[in-house]
């Protein structure tokens, strides 16, 4: 419609004023700038995209980026799983193009789709989805236990664990040697070959990859037992048929404290081993401990945790107790003894290490006992089953010991010198000769009237054999050696070392290395020229230093048959005296023909010998080897090596492990923390191990590693090394209060090393 006059008047009318509020709102400086219209527009999808696997738990993925009217700021990657697979789950938001999924499942099917967002959270569409399949993940195999030691025909279970073995075919099992009693997918049961010594293989072989598999090494030792104090008769204290132990292995990171048995007394004697013994209808290795609380254990010698086979009491009912009778409480303090000092705490029952007789299965051993109401003092010979604990001779009941010889000596009445239970000690370790069983005593805790004595009991019906007192008309000469047991020759004569006491070289002989019979007849005897000196200052010479034997075929006559032992020496300097056991040279003026030289400390201790090398260590001195030349039958006075580590009182007696003529290795323990009134301190013992080819060379110690702590130190205890284990005795980790000065605990602990499993 074409506008009238007025229609236009109107229309300019209005236009003006609406310009006008439009000049005066400018005037006022509002709403002079438009809001940006919000962005909607989402960014493209991302295309080309790449999917790519890389190995079995990795995928590859890249794009082409997208693009956006005001910009990309990154994009979401979602992945589903499996052949087909469309549930897709969200799995990152990379910025960039690109994106590695890892930690996947091999031989599996991954597709992923990616899509591309903005500021404002616009989303892209998706991209075409890729997809891409891992590649097989490699079987892994591994073995447990991957090493130890075994004994012939001993029997050891293995396990295999695979990773990536996807239809669980397990393993195939085979060895070097030996033989399987059963096999399946992922154990075995391996059975060490009967016959046969040194490392044997066992492997585990993936069946669904045979590239693929592990192995074990075992080595296998045809040692049957430890049944004596330091090994055997001539107490050399080494053990040759020891394969699982090499200077290589023995570290912190394949070496250590396997497991602890707990006891209900300190343990001073040496613990014995036995192989493959049948209890209840089982096959053992086992352990026998004897404590100070009167008890004997068997203890599974390898299981971990610790297994008790058996335990008894030799003063209960059952082995010839009576009522109220009690191990014998240490001294000074309400002492039953006498005049003690305490220097045995906080008991006295079974301190001499027992013998066992293998062809029996008998072990041998002394209890100390009384009743305080009496007092009444008690000991006895007891021939323990060892497959039971019971006592297996003389009406299945132990012997009390008595005896008497003629004598004016301390203590005697009426010209007759009487066994006292009382104040004799038995601290040296039994010995088993020729069907006899020999026990020799000093004092208990140096209380006196006492003397050395000896006594021989046969060993089926343990009747009294022979006795012997080595100061029948004086007083002392107490057969200690530090816990050692007397030695024996092929002539089954006997050898020991007597400490402090009269000596008239007729029927006295105090300080003196004595050669007795099968009968306990003196045959021959060594007293130094210092005797005099020794007894009255203390510095006895059967102080420790049992002694040990020694046969160099290709030495001159009279150094072919050598005997060694030693004690506190002069000045406490500590002397080892090497003797001709054809004619060990009575009491001459200056010891002639006899070879003598100082450690540098007291000898409480009883030598190592191996690879014509005695081992010792000496009252705060380091462990020391000296050798021999086996041409000569002389020995160099200067040591060829020692340790770093220096022994406090009492010193050490080390053991020898080894291959045969390879891989020796010594094992002393450190016990100068040993918790008595004489005592510097209450602590843990340290084993120590040492090439035996070099003592600088320490390979290994307890102290090391918190873990491998053993219990609080005994004195005089000595490590027995078998089939890759070393068992040592203590007093427990229990001490009442503060140490020293007060009583520790009763308890006891075997502690035992060996190798790791894994």
């Amino acid at each position: 419609m074409k506008p009238t006059l007025g229609n236009r008047i109107r229309t300019g009318f209005y236009g003006g004023v609406f310009l006008a509020l439009g000049f005066l709102v400018g005037l006022s400086g509002c709403n002079n700038s438009s809001t940006p219209p919000p962005d909607t527009i989402a960014p493209t999808a991302p295309s080309g995209l790449t999917v790519t696997a890389v190995s079995s738990s990795q995928v590859n993925l890249s794009w082409t980026a997208s693009t956006d009217n005001v910009g990309v700021t990154g994009y979401k990657v979602e992945r589903c799983q499996g052949a087909n697979c469309s549930n897709f789950t969200q799995i990152a938001t990379p910025t960039t193009t690109s994106y590695s999924d890892t930690g996947l499942t091999g031989s599996t099917s991954y597709s992923y789709r990616v899509r591309a967002t903005d500021a404002a959270g616009n989303l892209s569409g998706y991209s075409s989805p890729g997809t891409a399949t891992t590649a097989k993940a490699p079987i892994v195999v591994a073995i447990t236990p991957v090493r130890g030691g075994m004994t012939q025909s001993q029997s050891a279970n293995f396990m295999a664990t695979l990773q990536n073995d996807i239809g669980s075919s397990g393993v195939t099992w085979t060895s070097s040697g030996g033989s399987f009693s059963s096999t399946a997918a992922t154990t075995a049961t391996f059975v060490a070959p009967s016959n046969a010594t040194g490392n044997v293989t066992i492997t585990a072989t993936s069946v669904a990859d045979n590239t693929k598999s592990a192995s074990a090494t075992m080595a296998v030792t045809d040692l049957t037992g430890v049944f004596t104090y330091h090994n055997d008769l001539s107490r050399d204290g080494a053990n040759m048929h020891e394969f699982a132990l090499t200077t290589s292995n023995v570290t912190t990171a394949t070496f250590g404290k396997l497991f602890s048995c707990a006891v209900d007394g300190a343990i001073y004697a040496q613990p014995l081993w036995v192989a493959n013994l049948t209890l209840g209808g089982a096959k053992h290795n086992v352990i026998f401990v004897a404590t100070m609380h009167e008890s004997l254990y068997a203890f599974d010698a390898d299981a971990s945790p610790c297994v008790t086979l058996w335990h008894v009491n030799l003063i209960d009912s059952a082995h010839s107790g009576t009522s109220g009778e009690t191990s014998v409480p240490s001294g000074p303090a309400g002492n039953l003894v006498g005049s003690g000092y305490g220097d045995v705490t906080p008991e006295v029952g079974i301190t001499g290490t027992p013998v066992i007789d293998p062809t029996t299965n008998i072990l041998y051993v002394v209890s100390k006992s009384v009743i305080p109401s009496g007092p009444t003092f008690f000991q006895r010979l007891h021939g323990i089953d060892i497959t039971t604990g019971l006592e297996k001779l003389n009406g299945n009941k132990p012997v009390t010991i008595a005896a008497s010889v003629s004598g004016t000596g301390d203590g005697s009445s009426g010209g007759i010198l009487a066994f006292d239970p009382q104040y004799e000690g038995q601290r040296p370790g039994l010995a088993l000769v020729n069907g006899v069983v020999y026990v020799a005593w000093a004092s208990h805790e140096d209380a006196s009237p006492y003397h050395g004595w000896v006594m021989g009991f046969n060993k089926t019906s343990l009747a009294q054999t022979a006795v012997y007192n080595d100061s029948p008309n004086g007083r002392q000469g107490g057969i200690w050696m530090g816990g050692g047991a007397p030695a024996a020759d092929s002539s089954n004569n006997l050898y020991v070392i007597t400490g402090n006491g009269d000596y008239d070289g007729v029927t006295d002989f105090g300080d003196s290395i004595l050669k007795l019979s099968s009968t306990l007849s003196l045959v021959d005897s060594f007293t130094p020229s210092v005797q005099a000196t020794l007894d009255s200052s203390d510095l006895d010479l059967g102080s420790g230093g049992a002694a040990i034997l020694v046969d160099m075929p290709g030495a001159p006559p009279g150094l072919q048959h050598l005997l060694i032992g030693g004690g506190k020496g002069p000045s406490f300097n500590g002397v080892l005296y090497v003797a001709n056991r054809d004619s060990l040279g009575l009491y001459t003026a200056n010891d002639a023909g006899m070879q003598e030289f100082a450690v540098g400390g007291g000898v409480f201790a009883t030598p190592a010998f191996w690879q014509n090398n005695v081992y010792i260590a000496g009252t705060g001195t380091s462990l020391q080897v000296f050798n021999v030349n086996p041409s000569t039958g002389v020995f160099n006075a200067t040591p060829t090596s020692q340790s770093t580590w220096s022994y406090g009182f009492p010193g050490a007696t080390p053991s020898v492990s080894a291959s045969g003529m390879t891989n020796g290795i010594v094992w002393a323990i450190d016990s100068s923390q040993y918790c008595t009134n004489q005592s510097p301190g209450c602590g843990p013992g340290v084993l120590h191990a040492y090439d035996a080819t070099n003592l600088n060379t320490e390979l290994w110690n307890s102290s090391g590693v918190a873990g491998d702590k053993a219990g609080n130190a005994v004195k005089f205890t000595v490590p027995t090394v078998a089939n890759g284990k070393v068992y040592i005795g203590t007093r427990g980790n229990d001490c009442s209060t503060s140490c020293p000065g007060t009583t520790p605990s009763t308890l006891g602990e075997l502690d035992v090393y060996g190798l790791k499993p894994n």
